[in-house]
C-alpha cells in the first residue's frame, strides 16, 4: 500500500527540519518556509503561533527520532556495546560523505545559532544532547566491569558526544572526513587503553615510566 500523504502539518516540520539545518534558523525565513511546504500563512498559523513555535516541534521531533534513526540501527548492526558506539560514529560519517562535507550536527548548530535567552529551545536542545549521551552512557553500562574502577560513565559518554561534534564541525570546515577520522581514532585508541587486560595496563605504564626515565 503506498504511504498516505503527508498532512500540512507535517509538511511544514518536514521542511523546517530541513531549512533549519540547511540555512539555520535565522537564514530561513517565513516566505522559505511556506514555499517550502506548499502552505499559506493562514494554515501556518493554524497550527503554530509563530516560527519559535515550530523550532520547538522540530526539536521534540529530534528528540523523538533519536532512537528509530541513530540508536536502534546502531544496535541491531552489532551485539558489542563498543561496537555500537562506533556504528553510531559511523552514521555521522557517512552523512558527512552524502552531503559532500556539508553535513552540520543539526542540534549542534541551533545550540550555538539561538539566543541563549530563548531558554525554552535550549532546554530542548540540552534534552537532545543529555539524550544522546544517555544512548552511549547504555552502552558502556554494559560493559562496566570491564573498565578502570572510578571510571565516570557520564564524562565518558559526553566524551563521545564532544568527539562527535567536533569532528562533524572540522569535517564540514575542511571540506575533508579526515578530522573527523582522526578523531575518531583517536577515541577508539582510548578505549582500547581503558579495556586492555590490567597486565597490559601495567606493561604501558612501566614502558612510559622508562621511556620518562631516560629522558
Amino acid at each position: 500500500m503506498a504511504n498516505p500523504s503527508p498532512t500540512t502539518r507535517d509538511r511544514l516540520v518536514n521542511s523546517a527540519v530541513f531549512l533549519f539545518w540547511d540555512r539555520g534558523f535565522a537564514g530561513t525565513s517565513m516566505s522559505d518556509l511556506l514555499a517550502h511546504s506548499d502552505v499559506n500563512s493562514g494554515s501556518f498559523y493554524h497550527f503554530f503561533e509563530s516560527k519559535e513555535a515550530l523550532l520547538r516541534e522540530v526539536l521534540d521531533w529530534y528528540i523523538r527520532g533519536l532512537r528509530p534513526y541513530i540508536a536502534e540501527p546502531a544496535f541491531q548492526a552489532d551485539d558489542d556495546p563498543i561496537a555500537r558506539i562506533f556504528a553510531i560514529l559511523a552514521g555521522y560519517r557517512e552523512r558527512i560523505l552524502q552531503t559532500k562535507f556539508r553535513y552540520g550536527c543539526p542540534i549542534g548548530r541551533l545550540a550555538l545559532e539561538i539566543d541563549p535567552e530563548n531558554q525554552p529551545a535550549h532546554q530542548l536542545i540540552a534534552t537532545n544532547f543529555k539524550n544522546w549521551v544517555g544512548v552511549i552512557r547504555e552502552c558502556l553500562d554494559e560493559v562496566k566491569h570491564r573498565l578502570p574502577r572510578g571510571t565516570d560513565l557520564d564524562a565518558l559518554a559526553t566524551y563521545v558526544l564532544v568527539v562527535m561534534e567536533g569532528g562533524v564541525m572540522l569535517s564540514r570546515s575542511y571540506g575533508s572526513v579526515e578530522p573527523f577520522d582522526r578523531a575518531v581514532s583517536q577515541l577508539r585508541e582510548h578505549f582500547r587503553l581503558l579495556l586492555a587486560p590490567r597486565s597490559a595496563k601495567q606493561k604501558h605504564h612501566m614502558r612510559l615510566k622508562k621511556r620518562h626515565a631516560s629522558r
